[in-house]
């Protein structure tokens, strides 16, 4: 696996809007390459569709914001090619018919495929293979997955899977492709208290290699740097049909906000729809 030089990411008012309103808006953040940052909120309070925003799969509505340099909405493409996704229901999932083995090969032919330079398609089979196992083995390091620990080995069935061991299989498929920034979604969900901590402890030395690493969560480390989305309360003089405009004026920078009390997930939900298709 290469030397990854991690992301820098930064964003002014960033926003997104979804036909029956935000699914989060407000929101800043200046965080140094390498830096841990979590996504803090309740279930369906735009979490997601903030990591998919700053991952550039989803297209925000307002603000602007940089990751490793290249400015969204313009530059979502060169975005998409530095940052990399660990599972996100309906986008990014692994699939539950493979073996631990089957889904890292599938991983790192995709990334051989659509990833690495035209000039490595072109290497002795035998060269390639070579180099797909010793990236995969470096990956399942970095991720802290032994496959031997598994019930039957690298023939073990992801479906089998328990939840901890599943999402450090998404981080070591994930780092396959060397990238500046990883994005993890619901990374405390199902986990014990000591299954979370070593969570964290796993994003941290992903961290500590010099990527930067965004994660959303319930509940973030004190050690984050932390952005946190909430439905709130309509402001008096909002209106739902506006054209993105905050008339507010008193939108905490590293907040985000719906814009009705008993709508407060369709904004996210609408946009996470979106994404399927993008």
């Amino acid at each position: 696996m290469d030397s990854p030089h991690g992301a820098a990411v930064k964003a002014e008012d960033f926003g997104l809007k979804g036909p029956r309103g935000w699914a989060f808006r407000g929101v800043g953040i200046d965080a140094a390459p390498g830096s841990l940052i979590a996504v803090e909120g309740p279930s369906g309070s735009g979490r997601t569709c903030l990591l998919l925003a700053l991952t550039g799969r989803m297209k925000p509505t307002r603000g602007h914001a940089e990751v490793g340099g290249h400015r969204l909405p313009k530059r979502m493409t060169a975005v998409r090619r530095i940052t990399a996704l660990g599972p996100v229901s309906g986008v990014n999932e692994l699939d539950q018919a493979l073996t631990v083995a089957e889904q890292l090969r599938e991983g790192a032919l995709l990334q051989r495929h659509y990833g690495a330079p035209v000039r490595a398609m072109f290497r002795p089979r035998a060269e390639r293979r070579a180099a797909a196992e010793a990236r995969i083995a470096s990956a399942l390091e970095a991720a802290g997955l032994d496959l031997a620990t598994l019930p039957k080995g690298e023939r073990t069935s992801v479906r089998d899977l328990e939840r901890l061991e599943a999402v450090r299989l998404s981080v070591a498929i994930a780092l396959l492709g060397s990238p500046g920034l990883l994005a993890l979604d619901d990374l405390d969900l199902k986990l014990s208290d000591t299954e979370r901590a070593e969570a964290w402890d796993l994003l941290r030395s992903v961290a500590a290699r010099g990527i930067t690493v965004l994660a959303v969560c319930s509940e973030a480390p004190s050690d984050a740097v932390v952005l946190r989305t909430s439905p709130e309360e309509p402001d008096a003089g909002d209106d739902s049909g506006n054209d993105g405009e905050d008339d507010s004026g008193s939108a905490p920078k590293n907040d985000s906000k719906n814009d009705s009390a008993n709508d407060d997930t369709k904004g996210a939900d609408d946009a996470l729809a979106e994404a399927g298709r993008a």
